[in-house]
């Protein structure tokens, strides 16, 4: 088979967040550290990006579209050499409406709660996705001539 594991697949924002997305923080990504690294004073590293070495990014967005509240948070990761910028905010509020460029989804098996037992193996294993992107945009457009912001409509 031609596709091999970890295959980043092209998607469209609006595939992905239908009813948009609202950017809440963008953190930088660290290595894993195990107890004995930071007990000897081992600075932490920053996660890179195995394809272009550019450090990643986690930004933190709400799924406006999710149907549970459990799925409405994700992470959407972004390579680049210094901490991409989150769009302004609606006046007025803390909403950061983004639109992701070049999005990309991964899926993989979350089988962390997956389980044998001694009398029946119960596995709730589930496909997952990890997202990332080249950058982000605002979602909204500026009207200058009244200094206010509204929401791009889905293409």
């Amino acid at each position: 088979m031609a596709i091999n594991g970890g295959t980043r697949f092209p998607v469209q924002h609006d595939e992905v967040f239908p009813k948009g997305a609202l950017v809440m923080s963008v953190e930088p990504i660290m290595k894993f550290q195990t107890a004995e690294d930071r007990t000897r004073g081992k600075a932490p590293e920053p996660e890179t990006d195995k394809d272009t070495g550019q450090r990643l990014w986690a930004v933190l967005v709400i799924d406006q579209a999710a149907e549970r509240r459990t799925d409405a948070v994700i992470t959407v990761k972004i390579a680049a050499p210094y901490q991409p910028v989150p769009p302004e905010a609606i006046p007025g509020t803390d909403l950061r409406p983004v639109i992701f460029e070049d999005l990309t989804v991964t899926p993989w098996l979350d089988d962390k709660a997956c389980r044998p037992s001694p009398d029946k193996h119960r596995c709730r294993a589930r496909l997952a996705y990890s997202l990332r992107a080249q950058g982000m945009n605002s979602a909204l457009i500026k009207n200058s001539a009244r200094g206010t912001a509204t929401e791009k409509p889905a293409a």
